[in-house]
Formats: structure tokens, sequence, C-alpha cells
């Protein structure tokens, strides 16, 4: 047992623990009041929603072409180059894609895997293919391929079209049309166009507009009333580009029948007819104010025995929304746009369903020359694109259009 004096000392030791500690804890509290009950600090939040910027104006630049085709021949000298599959391809970037939202050309032949035919057989029967091997490269300048033309059913008839449009898919290409005009539910696709998007915070961005592409092959068979028939109701609610392949080759200009037929397509609707297949330049004109352009000749073709057949005409097309126009519902035409780039899709039910109304869109038009002589697509001279001004007999027709198209 402790002393009585050691028994004292021990409980002083145990009360003085006990007022340090109280203390301490006392400061605490004090620190911890002066900070506030809740820290950290509150800020004071903001209950106003965050104002996001919306689509003002938009526009597109487009660049259509006329043929394109990468087999026979040109496989023979892109196969002896050590450029390969790019051969085709490799002057293309005179051209200044990054000037424009879109690319858009026939491609005159099915592409089709293992097709082993010579070039020489080629020429003998006239059946094309381009080697789906060449697609990676055209993917980096092409957008969107028309398939209405009178070699797309070389390989199989469908079953050719239809293993085209896949590999054309895998490479992220779109594509329209069909080599048979009564195939109505292909005559017209709502592609998702490429267009640059002004927002009202002074920014833009990329995006995608619907715009119904409408293709026509009519070599063998005029197209009847109930094809043509179809582009209208693309035509009550959004663009629609006709692009023809048809009428006699090898000729300056078209004939009674190509006329009226391309006439016709503006009859049904459509903006503008931008047409190809004559491997030749030929006129333009202006019909209710709307431009028909009969041929561009060929882009890229193997080809090269004429000045006629090494020169085309590409057509640089704006649209646009002009600054001030109704754009209330621009934000849901571009949402919808985005969801446009698959074959076949309902683009045109949901435009419907929406009640999304046309806008007040404007074009503007111009040309590129080319020249492929020499194996290579390359631009123009400035000589030569003199020459193919005066072919498409371009300076009347434009003079000659009526809002909302005009000359770029």
């Amino acid at each position: 047992m402790l002393p009585i004096r050691a028994r004292h000392g021990h409980k002083k030791f145990v009360w003085w623990g006990i007022i340090i500690l109280c203390l301490l804890l006392a400061g605490a509290v004090t620190v911890f009041l002066s900070q506030g009950v809740h820290s950290p600090k509150q800020q004071k939040v903001d209950t106003k929603p965050a104002v996001l910027a919306q689509p003002q104006t938009f526009s597109s630049n487009m660049l259509f072409m006329g043929d394109v085709f990468w087999g026979r021949y040109i496989n023979d000298w892109s196969q002896a180059s050590p450029l390969k599959t790019a051969y085709p391809f490799s002057r293309l970037s005179e051209f200044h894609r990054s000037q424009y939202d879109a690319w858009i050309a026939d491609l005159e032949c099915p592409s089709v895997a293992g097709v082993n035919m010579t070039s020489a057989q080629q020429e003998a029967t006239l059946t094309f293919n381009c080697s789906p091997d060449y697609l990676p490269e055209a993917a980096k300048w092409f957008t969107i391929f028309g398939d209405a033309n009178n070699h797309s059913d070389n390989q199989g008839g469908l079953t050719g079209l239809l293993e085209t449009r896949e590999h054309l898919k895998q490479n992220k290409i779109q594509y329209f049309g069909h080599f048979d005009p009564e195939e109505l539910k292909d005559v017209c696709e709502v592609t998702a166009m490429p267009v640059t998007i002004a927002m009202d915070d002074k920014t833009t961005k990329k995006g995608s507009f619907p715009v119904a592409m409408c293709g026509y092959h009519g070599v063998f068979k005029i197209p009847s009333a109930a094809s043509l028939a179809v582009m209208q109701a693309y035509a009550k609610v959004m663009p629609v580009i006709a692009f023809p392949h048809s009428g006699q080759e090898y000729k300056t200009g078209p004939d009674q029948i190509k006329t009226d037929l391309y006439r016709g397509m503006i009859d049904n609707g459509a903006d503008m007819v931008i047409g190809d297949h004559a491997h030749w330049i030929q006129s333009t004109e202006s019909y209710k104010g709307h431009l028909i352009v009969y041929s561009m000749g060929n882009f890229i073709f193997d080809q090269q025995d004429t000045k006629e057949v090494t020169r085309s005409a590409a057509i640089n097309v704006t649209m646009q929304l002009p600054k001030g126009a109704d754009s209330s519902q621009l934000d849901a035409w571009l949402r919808l746009g985005a969801t446009c780039e698959s074959f076949q899709d309902d683009c045109l039910a949901q435009i419907t369903a929406q009640g999304l109304k046309k806008l007040p869109l404007t074009y503007g038009f111009g040309v590129v020359g080319s020249n492929d002589a020499d194996k290579i697509v390359k631009p123009a001279t400035a000589d030569q694109q003199a020459s193919i001004l005066q072919r498409l007999n371009w300076q009347k027709t434009m003079t000659q259009l009526q809002a909302p198209y005009a000359s770029l």
C-alpha cells in the first residue's frame, strides 16, 4: 500500500491531466467554431443553368465528280507502280481536299473480292470490277459513291452490288443507287452530308445534314414516271440532288431523250441534276432556274486516247442556311443528320414524325477542271479550264439561274 503522501501526489497528477485535456478540447472546439460548423467553407452556389451554344447557320462545300474507276488498265498501272493501291489517287491532294466538306462521285464498277479477270478480258467483254483492296485509299478522299450505272451489275448482278455495298460500308463510304431504276426503294437515299456549323458563340464545328441523293441508271431503259416521282416525298422536306447516268456516249451534248429525262427530274423536285456516263464533258443548262449538268466526263478512268476522254468537269456545289434565316429547327436537323449515314435508314420517316420543315437553303455552283492524261488525274491547266467552261456553256447557264441558285 502506498504511503498517504504518495497517494495524494498521484491524485494531484490525475487532476492536472484532466485539466490539461479539457483545455486542449476547449481550444479545438474554439478553432472549429471559428471556421464554421461546416468545413470547408461553403461557396455560394450559382443556380443559373449553363447556357449552351446553339447552331445559328451551316454550310457545306461539296465537289461532285464524274466517273471513277480503278479496274482494267488502271489496276495494271497501279500494280506496276511502287505506290500500288494508292497510285490512282496519288495527285488528289492537288485538289485541296481540306477545303471541301464532301467529295461525291460515280463508282463505275462493282467492287467484288476474288475477281481475276485480265484487262484484256474486261476490255473484250466490258465487264468491269474495281478491287476492294483500293477502298481504304479511296476512303481518304471520297465521302459518297453512286452505284446507279451500267456497270454496277457486272459481277453477278444483285449479288455483286450487295457485296460492293458491304465493302463501301466497311470503309465508311456512304453510297446510293441501284442498276435498276425500277427498284424504287433504292432510287433515293438520305445521306449524312458533312457540313460546317456556325454557333451563336462565334465558334464552328463539324456536323452532318440530311440530303437526299437520287441515282438514275438510264443507259438501257428510260426510268419510269414512278421512278422519277420517288423524289417528290424527299423534296418536300430536304435538299434533293439527282445524279443520273444515261445518254449516248462520246457526244458533246445530250439528245432530246436525255434532255427530257433530266428536265423531268427537276419537275419532280430535284434541286439540281448532275449527270455523267458520256465519258465526255457535255453542255449544261438552266431549266426553270435550276442547274442541269448533262455529263461531267471521266474523273479517274483508264481511257487515254483523246483529249475528250481525259478531261472532266467536277462541279463545286455550296449549300448554306443564310444568316438571319429561321434557325429554330436547325439543332433538330443537325442531330438527325448524324444518324443518316446508314443505308436505307428511317431518316425521312423521322423528319416527318418530328414535324421538321424544309429550310430556306441557298446554293452556289462552280467548276473545277481536271485532266487524267498520262494516267493520273490532276487539276486542269488554265487553258484546259477555259476549254472546259466553254464546253459546259457555263457563263450563259450561270446568268440564267434563279434564286436560291447562283454562280459562286
